[in-house]
């Protein structure tokens, strides 16, 4: 890099973070930022520079841009660590209040995908929960599950539970492990009407499969405001395997005296 390109991106640091200053200090949510002319003004840059500082805050979350009106204070997105928790657990972890509309709650027939999640045959009466989920007021999240009626009779005997994995716990179906399926999208109409989405409608998609013992007891879709949230994976460096892919060749005599020692040793 030369000098003229350190220069440019030495300013366009600092109106970044400047901005980024203004933030975390004074500005609140909502809040509109100085304009381009004006930190143009200020700093003595170009606007293409100053536009290129306001685009990555607007990238990282940090801004958020409104067609006609302006660029704002975005939302404080959250952080969304891929566990076996509950909305409502997740949200009173961060000091927000839950909340959820349910827009249909009932006993259909498992659709072919559906089934197949759930390893169940198609057509299978399955419970199908169908709600979207809020904090602090705010929507965030809009999800689908569903739960085999053969697993879990009476689950909506008392109306739809306020927590899914609460009521699996319940009936002795305590979720074990998991797995999900992440992918980014754009949300459809209807989505971005529930989400009181604007002009940005990114969403986050995730699908899962949820496990109690070796049976597949809820799967579910959720479709996640991505200006609200962002996923957190923790990572940790390989262990080795618990069982060898390949077990050493054992000779039949060693293996008769092991088995004697083990044998014994059961009896003591």
């Amino acid at each position: 890099m030369d000098e003229s390109e350190q220069g440019a991106a030495h300013k366009y640091l600092v109106v970044r973070d400047h901005l980024a200053g203004l933030v975390a200090q004074e500005l609140r949510v909502g809040d509109a930022i100085p304009s381009e002319r004006h930190l143009s003004q200020q700093f003595g840059l170009s606007r293409m520079t100053v536009r290129q500082a306001v685009d990555t805050l607007v990238t990282e979350g940090v801004l958020v841009r409104e067609q006609g009106r302006g660029t704002f204070v975005a939302p404080q997105r959250m952080d969304f660590e891929m566990r076996l928790s509950t909305f409502g657990e997740e949200m009173r972890r961060r000091g927000m209040e839950p909340a959820t509309t349910v827009l249909t709650a009932q006993v259909v027939a498992a659709p072919p995908d559906v089934a197949t999640a759930l390893e169940i045959e198609p057509r299978q009466k399955v419970h199908f929960l169908y709600r979207v989920r809020s904090a602090d007021g705010t929507p965030i999240c809009i999800e689908q599950a569903w739960v085999p009626v053969a697993l879990a009779p009476g689950l909506f005997d008392a109306g739809p539970p306020a927590s899914m994995y609460e009521a699996l716990r319940g009936i002795g179906l305590a979720p074990e492990w998991g797995e999900d399926t992440l992918s980014a999208d754009e949300a459809t109409d209807t989505e971005a009407s529930l989400l009181g989405l604007g002009d940005t409608r990114a969403v986050l998609r995730a699908e899962r499969r949820t496990y109690s013992v070796d049976a597949a007891t809820m799967f579910s879709r959720a479709c996640y405001r991505a200006d609200r949230y962002s996923v957190w994976v923790p990572l940790r460096a390989p262990r080795p395997a618990l069982v060898p892919r390949r077990r050493p060749p054992v000779d039949a005599g060693s293996l008769v005296s092991d088995e004697s020692e083990a044998t014994a040793g059961g009896r003591q």
